[in-house]
């Protein structure tokens, strides 16, 4: 972290919706605020597990409200989440684990490509409503993200890996230490403390803590 420089992690996974918002505003704000912006994949899953969460849209009344807050939000800050109430069951019924082991393998190896791997996974699944859970589905997003077909058939070799798989679980576990639930979480490292910001609708309020 450079001198004067606000340390931002944020922990995400590309099955969260709000994850892509907050991911989408912060990469914009890295070049405005004094910020070292890192990106910190983690397994949702083993979030809501640990921490006893449930998805928002197991309540009927939130799953309605979530549709049309999301709606506001992507015309908002011009991101095409496409949700429908269809995405409710979709969403339960993939897992983002294979997609976060590759991405991890991926920060492991190459971080450079991160960003846009990552953007590239909520397009697909959010955007296109496509699956990427699956080997070649994964393989298709890391060629739509530039990478070269040596690097990705490496990085998912690796994701059946200790290493990769530790790491993964490691980063998880950070985000509940640091008082993490759900996604997107946010935690901004100022005047020697952590701050833990929740979801893609706090982030005004991150930049007045930081003195933005």
């Amino acid at each position: 972290v450079s001198m004067g420089r606000t340390l931002v992690e944020l922990f995400y996974d590309v099955i969260s919706p709000y994850s892509w918002l907050g991911f989408e505003v912060l990469c914009r704000y890295q070049h405005i605020w004094n910020i070292d912006l890192r990106f910190r994949p983690a397994f949702l899953g083993g979030i809501m597990q640990q921490t006893g969460n449930k998805p928002p849209a197991m309540l009927p009344k939130r799953a309605e409200y979530m549709l049309k807050d999301m709606k506001r939000m992507a015309k908002y800050y011009q991101v095409p989440v496409h949700m429908s109430g269809d995405d409710f069951q979709r969403i339960l019924a993939t897992s983002s684990l294979a997609a976060m082991r590759f991405i991890t393998a991926i920060d492991m190896t190459n971080p450079q490509y991160l960003e846009p791997l990552s953007r590239e996974f909520w397009m697909r699944f959010w955007s296109q409503h496509e699956d990427i859970s699956q080997p070649e589905n994964i393989l298709a997003v890391a060629r739509q993200a530039g990478l070269s077909a040596e690097l990705s058939q490496k990085a998912l070799e690796m994701t059946s890996s200790p290493a990769v798989k530790d790491r993964l679980k490691e980063t998880t576990a950070e985000a509940i230490k640091y008082g993490a639930f759900g996604m997107p979480a946010v935690v901004a490292h100022y005047d020697g403390e952590p701050h833990l910001f929740f979801g893609s609708d706090r982030l005004e309020l991150l930049g007045s803590v930081i003195g933005e």
